[in-house]
């Protein structure tokens, strides 16, 4: 049997900035440190920081006063910011800055007396956190079904933005959906689907065309993880996401010579090497990676949280 890795997969910028923020401010302040949501979505990164003295809470009301709190990735609302700046807490921001992009998008089409047109799934906290950029004139829609049944108060002030982790071609055809209804909708000046995502779901169409059967390392919460298993299947492979090595069925690799693996941007290389460990013991005896686009997108940390000497490690 042949293994073949996608690249690139695995830790984008955000996620790696995420991570290290949580363990410097645990370095710096000691534990425990509360964090509003997972900080990413993944269970053994989750874990891992829970065993180091993080503390993931959903309500504000959890956290002491005086207490560092950090928000996750995915970003807040605004009523939870000022909610938690009314608590005197010591907050350090983790939003990926690309998320912050998306806010800000949001902010200015507001100002500008246009309505928002988000496209996302509901529930998840990242559309959760956009949505609450504006008391009022936002409107969410997952899929084209949606665009039909939406009533906007004036279809000559609307804009739309995206959360970042979507499918690339979903979106590409509820936007162009959008603008078949709303010929003069605005549009952000640059795409919202951010460029890890956009670069791990062409990476999976190219695995694609290489092997029938590819592995997503993902937890089942994460969005763009559970994207690249659709995109795999979209191109004729078949897929199935697994959160670690433990959880995958020997039964599927009956009759596949060829095995892709891949990981969302949010899974550590550590479980990715867990899962190559645990296909040789079932007769992969080479392992190739893919040529595809190298990322050397980096983010600073937040303010008050100085720069560690090292990256955070792969098996964060």
């Amino acid at each position: 049997m042949k293994l073949i890795l996608a690249q690139p997969r695995g830790f984008c910028a955000g996620v790696k900035r995420a991570i290290e923020t949580v363990e410097r401010a645990l370095a710096l302040f000691g534990k425990p440190v509360y964090v509003r949501h997972e900080i990413v979505h993944n269970t053994h990164v989750v874990n891992r920081l829970k065993n180091r003295g993080a503390i993931f809470i959903e309500e504000l009301d959890e956290v002491p006063s005086g207490s560092v709190l950090i928000f996750s990735a995915h970003g807040v609302s605004k009523a939870i910011r000022q909610d938690a700046e009314r608590r005197h807490l010591r907050l350090f921001d983790a939003t990926c800055p690309l998320v912050t992009k998306v806010h800000a998008e949001v902010a200015k089409m507001r100002k500008d007396n246009c309505e928002i047109i988000v496209i996302g799934h509901k529930g998840h906290p990242e559309v959760e956190g956009t949505m609450g950029q504006s008391d009022s004139g936002m409107y969410l829609i997952n899929g084209i079904d949606d665009i039909e049944k939406l009533k906007v108060e004036n279809p000559e002030r609307l804009a739309y933005v995206s959360q970042t982790t979507l499918s690339i071609d979903d979106t590409t055809e509820i936007i162009a959906a959008l603008k078949k209804r709303f010929p003069s909708i605005v549009e952000p000046k640059k795409a919202d689907i951010c460029y890890a995502t956009t670069n791990r779901q062409k990476a999976v169409r190219r695995l694609a065309k290489k092997t029938g059967l590819i592995l997503v390392v993902g937890s089942p919460n994460s969005s763009n993880s559970n994207r690249l298993r659709e995109m795999a299947e979209k191109n004729g492979a078949i897929a199935y996401m697994v959160d670690n090595a433990s959880e995958i069925d020997p039964d599927w690799l009956a009759g596949h010579d060829t095995v892709g693996i891949t990981a969302g941007a949010s899974a550590p290389e550590v479980l990715v090497r867990e899962v190559v460990d645990f296909l040789k013991r079932y007769g992969a005896d080479s392992v190739d990676e893919l040529e595809g686009t190298e990322e050397t997108l980096s983010f600073p940390l937040p303010k008050g949280l100085k720069q560690a000497n090292d990256s955070p490690n792969n098996d964060s």
